[in-house]
């Protein structure tokens, strides 16, 4: 069993049984909106998430990840949901300030 905590989403939690599976998809399986410009294809950086907790439980960073992280435009504290998948056990993540959408409400 998998588990995504969403902090500035009012903690909002996705489980799975299912391992291997991007962040994103099951972030969208369970309804809930993320940016991703770039069709979730690693192209772009709109889908980072910052990575508040579990990180060890995340797949190791894809290479599409390792050359935005090369150009600066991913912290060290930040992966991308369409390349992340959640191995095992919770991780806890946050959405960026330049990712979150103007109609949904963050908490903080």
């Amino acid at each position: 069993m998998v588990r995504i905590r969403i902090q500035n989403l009012g903690n909002r939690s996705i489980e799975s049984e299912t391992t291997e599976r991007k962040v994103i998809e099951l972030i969208h399986e369970n309804g809930i909106d993320w940016m991703h410009a770039c069709g979730k294809k690693g192209r772009c950086t709109t889908c980072k998430m910052r990575i508040l907790a579990g990180q060890e439980n995340l797949s190791p960073e894809t290479p599409e990840e390792l050359q935005f992280r090369i150009l600066n435009r991913l912290l060290p504290t930040e992966r991308l949901a369409c390349q992340a998948q959640v191995l095992q056990g919770e991780v806890t993540i946050r959405v960026p300030e330049t990712s979150k959408f103007s109609h949904l409400t963050y908490t903080e």
